[in-house]
């Protein structure tokens, strides 16, 4: 029988951390608790969780520095909780190597959601090269796009955007990550860019329902494809 998976909180908040032990144990998963960013890294490195999720307004040193740190060597899903709900800080955790993040307050059940799909995502093993999106599926090994069984066209722009969008399913990529990943270094701030290339993307996937969309645009911050 296989473990349940354990989840590692760093927070300074004993309160916060109780709600977070209850509302997981709860939930069926372990969970250990550190009190700041140091003792963090090292239950971290000493425990090896499956999910961590980190405060970034800690005592000893700042939980952008935590990740940061444990970006160095490990590539365990970080959902960064945070009181600071400005989306400069929000960008800063995301582009510093966070998965998700949620602000406090929060609701239980939206934590465990963000947490199902990090855990399914870190279990997928190898790197999946064919996704399904409603009626649209990509093969990315012959780079091929398919909606409703007719192939779509898209220009090597908007084809690098759904690609890195799919390989990074359920996790919020910034403006400045895939402007950087597609663009290039020197584009990080030439947001119209991206938001003329998302339009036709849209358009040519069929994703135009602003009440239902494929493609999510996440408060200004970037944008994530939502897994069914």
């Amino acid at each position: 029988m296989n473990a349940a998976p354990e989840i590692l909180i760093i927070d300074d908040e004993r309160q916060i951390r109780r709600l977070l032990t209850l509302t997981l144990q709860e939930a069926g998963y372990r969970t250990r608790e550190s009190e700041n960013g140091r003792l963090g890294i090292g239950e971290a490195a000493f425990r090896r969780p499956d999910v961590v999720i980190l405060d970034l307004g800690l005592p000893d040193m700042h939980g952008l520095d935590v990740l940061k740190e444990l970006r160095e060597w490990t590539q365990v899903p970080v959902l960064v909780l945070t009181a600071k709900d400005r989306e400069d800080d929000k960008i800063a955790a995301l582009d510093a190597g966070a998965d998700d993040y949620l602000t406090k307050p929060f609701g239980s059940g939206e934590l465990l959601a963000r947490l199902r799909v990090m855990l399914r995502r870190s279990a997928q093993g190898p790197e999946p090269t064919a996704f399904k999106l409603r009626n649209v599926s990509v093969d990315l090994t012959s780079r091929l796009v398919v909606k409703d069984g007719e192939e779509v066209h898209l220009t090597g722009k908007e084809y690098a955007i759904l690609r890195l969008l799919l390989q990074h399913q359920g996790k919020v990529l910034t403006h400045r990550q895939l402007l950087r990943e597609v663009w290039g270094p020197q584009n990080e701030e030439d947001t119209h860019y991206l938001r003329v290339h998302m339009t036709h993307l849209r358009q040519k996937l069929g994703d135009t329902d602003p009440e239902n969309r494929m493609i999510r645009a996440e408060s200004s911050l970037g944008y994530r494809i939502v897994p069914e």
